[in-house]
């Protein structure tokens, strides 16, 4: 497992809580950090085999222009976005900086932290697998039956791995 690391990305956006915020607009600096196993991406050379971080911080400026109160939220939709892209993160975390977020006060920044994990451990062989559980996740392309899902969710309660979701597609 390696990991990627976007550190220091700079953009001038318009959020906050107060409207003034919003039109005065602020400084802030965002860093993400993936973890993936890049092993193949490595042997074979292949960009389409790894995290591009270069997707990476278009996600991230593409979420910066849409106006938010929160930076909670910015970071969720940051997550989102990349659960989206990539279906091998192991763990992401993302960093959001505001600086100086109180006019009128001496205070550098405030910040946010948002990380999640995504290695889950398969109810049926225990395998340990990559679930994003939510419709991001590669699950969602596997057909199996209606009453095999319910059967499956009774059985197990949880996600199950590639090859045990393969052995029940058929």
């Amino acid at each position: 497992m390696g990991q990627i690391a976007l550190e220091g990305m700079q953009f001038y956006a318009y959020h906050g809580f107060y409207e003034e915020e919003q039109i005065i607009g602020n400084n802030y600096v965002i860093d993400v950090y993936i973890k993936t196993n890049f092993g193949t991406a490595a042997e074979e050379d292949d960009l389409y085999k790894t995290i591009n971080y270069e997707t990476v911080y278009l996600i991230c400026q593409k979420e910066m222009k849409i106006k938010t109160k929160l930076l909670e939220t910015l970071a969720a939709r940051i997550l989102y976005g990349l659960k989206y892209q990539f279906q091998n993160m192991q763990e992401a975390t993302i960093n959001i900086k505001k600086e100086n977020p109180m006019p009128g006060v001496k205070l550098d920044s405030s910040s946010i932290q948002l990380s999640q994990k995504f290695i889950d451990q398969c109810p049926r062989c225990s395998n340990r697998f990559i679930c994003y559980q939510d419709e991001n996740c590669w699950c969602q392309e596997v057909k199996i039956h209606e009453q095999t899902q319910s059967m499956l969710q009774q059985k197990y309660g949880g996600c199950l791995c590639k090859n045990c979701l393969a052995y029940y597609a058929g």
